[in-house]
């Protein structure tokens, strides 16, 4: 996101006139979550001094602050001693959608739920095999499946992140404070049948590049007058 990230952390980059964290913040208020806890790392003072405690949103928020970034899954780890035993929300900080959809209960062999985009240009190929009715999800194509995007937007069980997981998913026990993306992981609940999905109703972007967050704002900014 260079060079709109020299100064400005990611999240803080203005969607529509307001933070893209902004965004997320309203629409977990709005939901009626309380508990937020946000992974800062570069530029991370920035993000703290403007969303504060959270209060401004009715919101309780904590801060796990990174040395240097962990990735997805290295900061879930650090954070784990606030997250609970309870399945939590997780929402990368990177992603914009027009609305956050309620998502079903769990049942009880759910150990991920995630949410799902038709694939966007920068991600042709997708990232899961999805069968709509069903919501069941594969790594390879599958009959009656169709490939996917991950939107970013997940329920977790903390369970998830267990020493036995992370062994069969990396070959190693990551441990706090170590650095590791998330994928692996998935893809192991994937096969597992640890994991479910939806698709993701409405409007939806990865703000991965200026050029994204530039045609994003295209679309929700309304024209200038002639």
């Amino acid at each position: 996101m260079q060079p709109l990230t020299l100064h400005t952390p990611k999240p803080l980059l203005e969607v529509a006139g307001k933070p893209l964290i902004f965004w997320h913040l309203e629409r977990l208020a709005a939901q009626g979550i309380q508990q937020v806890v946000i992974n800062v790392s570069y530029l991370g003072q920035q993000i703290m001094d403007a969303i504060k405690d959270g209060a401004a949103w009715g919101l309780d928020v904590s801060y796990s602050i990174e040395s240097s970034p962990l990735e997805t899954g290295g900061g879930l780890l650090q954070a784990k001693h606030w997250l609970g035993e309870r399945p939590f929300l997780l929402i990368n900080g990177d992603v914009w959608c027009s609305e956050l959809p309620k998502l079903p209960p769990a049942d009880n062999n759910e150990l991920l739920f995630m949410l799902l985009v038709d694939n966007p240009l920068h991600n042709p190929s997708g990232d899961f095999y999805f069968a709509k009715n069903s919501g069941q999800l594969a790594n390879a194509p599958c009959a009656e499946m169709a490939s996917k995007t991950f939107a970013g937007i997940s329920r977790i069980n903390p369970a998830m992140l267990e020493d036995s997981w992370l062994k069969a998913a990396y070959g190693k026990v990551y441990q706090a404070g170590e650095a590791f993306t998330l994928a692996p992981l998935l893809r192991l609940m994937i096969d597992k049948h640890k994991a479910k999905a939806a698709a993701l109703k409405g409007d939806w972007a990865d703000v991965g590049t200026p050029q994204r967050l530039t045609d994003l704002n295209t679309r929700l900014l309304p024209s200038s007058p002639n």
